[in-house]
């Protein structure tokens, strides 16, 4: 058996109840608690992120592709499904699906209050089982092949200022010349907690818009186009460009909602900071532990030099002591980092605040890699670490160890 491994196992853990062994069990706690509050974070950072850029994709898609037009209004200027790039798209393998709408103002009339609204019309190609992790109440909107059902989904920020419910009915009136109106119903009430889209946005049919616009039945304001993996959106955009026809534009949801996806980036900044500052913490504790395990062994040390042990089986019983103290550290770190993330993500123990937080609950994202490279992160760092007090043993004189008190 190796001698400085040996020697290790039994200043480790062995002496119940010793400072050695309580040392190490601090050393160890440290560099767990350390491990699994950085996987926590990265945990609670990815789902926060994820959760708020799923709903602003679920409502915009990843892209928006539009007709040029001149001037910022609301409503698109029409475009067509006969598009070059409409039939190219569906042929493109990195495309998940597309999905037809056309937006107009309206004021929205309860039976005493009326709000400024924007009315947002979907076609038969919408995802209807997708947007139902939205719905709060009610029913989805139902969107016939041909004619019109009168129907909208109210947000439920708009139905509570107006004290509407489902199956009442309210009057749109639409802002153009001249001004028109539709009675509806509303079937069906959604939140998505991001004020970007609660305070303002109707669903209704996109039928109905052409009706007012007095466009034909292939005639839309835009397509979402939602692409199998939002992180090659980046490399996807030249693509999509090149296929667009003259006419048509392609926006980039993160441009069209900037300040929102410039928040998100923004907490990466921080997080990273304070696991920096967690991981510092938890290697100068590593460095400092193994000191006074060689301060508390100098007899031990002297009396080894005495025998004939060279300085680099010495530093390697050490070594070998910090590895075990690393290794069980690693270990109980991603038992409590990621058993306490299992837990929130099956059970939603912690709640939030969704007024101040756009979410109901602490979400939970499940990124692996991220995981593996902070494992390996604080090991080749511990590693490094441990070579450093080792020095302090080639300084040790034999004679004044043994007597050393």
């Amino acid at each position: 058996m190796n001698l400085s491994y040996f020697i290790a196992k039994r200043i480790s853990f062995k002496q119940a109840g010793g400072f050695s062994s309580t040392i190490h069990r601090i050393a160890v706690g440290s560099l767990a608690i350390g491990l699994a509050v950085a996987i926590l974070s990265f945990m609670v950072l990815g789902g926060f992120q994820k959760t708020v850029s799923d709903r602003v994709y679920g409502f915009t898609g990843h892209f928006q592709v539009q007709r040029f037009q001149m001037s910022n209004a609301f409503e698109e200027a029409p475009m067509s499904l006969q598009s070059d790039f409409y039939s190219k798209a569906k042929n493109l393998p990195f495309l998940a699906k597309m999905q037809s709408f056309a937006h107009k103002a309206a004021l929205l009339k309860g039976d005493e209050e009326v709000e400024g609204v924007l009315v947002k019309g979907v076609g038969t190609d919408f995802d209807s089982l997708g947007f139902a992790q939205y719905l709060v109440e009610g029913r989805l909107l139902h969107v016939p092949d041909s004619g019109v059902s009168n129907e909208v989904m109210l947000s439920k920020l708009i139905a509570n200022k107006l004290r509407l419910g489902v199956g009442d009915k309210v009057t749109l009136y639409f802002v153009q010349e001249p001004p028109r109106f539709r009675r509806v119903e509303v079937v069906g009430i959604f939140q998505t907690y991001l004020e970007n889209f609660d305070e303002k946005i109707v669903i209704g049919e996109l039928q109905t818009i052409r009706n007012l616009n007095g466009w034909t039945k292939d005639q839309i304001g835009g397509l979402e186009v939602f692409v199998n993996d939002p992180g090659e959106s980046d490399e996807l955009i030249s693509v999509l460009d090149s296929s667009l026809d003259f006419d048509l534009r392609l926006i980039d949801s993160r441009d069209k909602f900037l300040e929102i996806f410039d928040w998100l980036k923004l907490l990466d900044t921080n997080v990273i900071v304070f696991i920096s500052l967690i991981g510092f913490v938890a290697i100068f504790n590593m460095g400092a532990i193994l000191f006074i395990l060689i301060m508390e062994r100098t007899q031990m040390i002297g009396l080894l030099k005495a025998m004939g042990a060279k300085n680099s089986q010495i530093r390697r019983i050490f070594f070998w002591n910090g590895m075990k103290i690393l290794g069980r550290g690693l270990l109980l770190g991603n038992l409590i980092g990621l058993g306490i993330g299992f837990l929130q993500d099956q059970f939603k123990l912690i709640p939030l605040d969704p007024s101040n937080y756009y979410m109901s609950y602490v979400p939970i994202d499940w990124n692996w890699p991220v995981f593996l490279f902070l494992n390996f992160g604080i090991t080749v760092l511990t590693v490094l670490v441990l070579w450093i007090p080792v020095i302090v043993i080639a300084k040790v004189d034999p004679i004044k160890s043994i007597r050393f008190d």
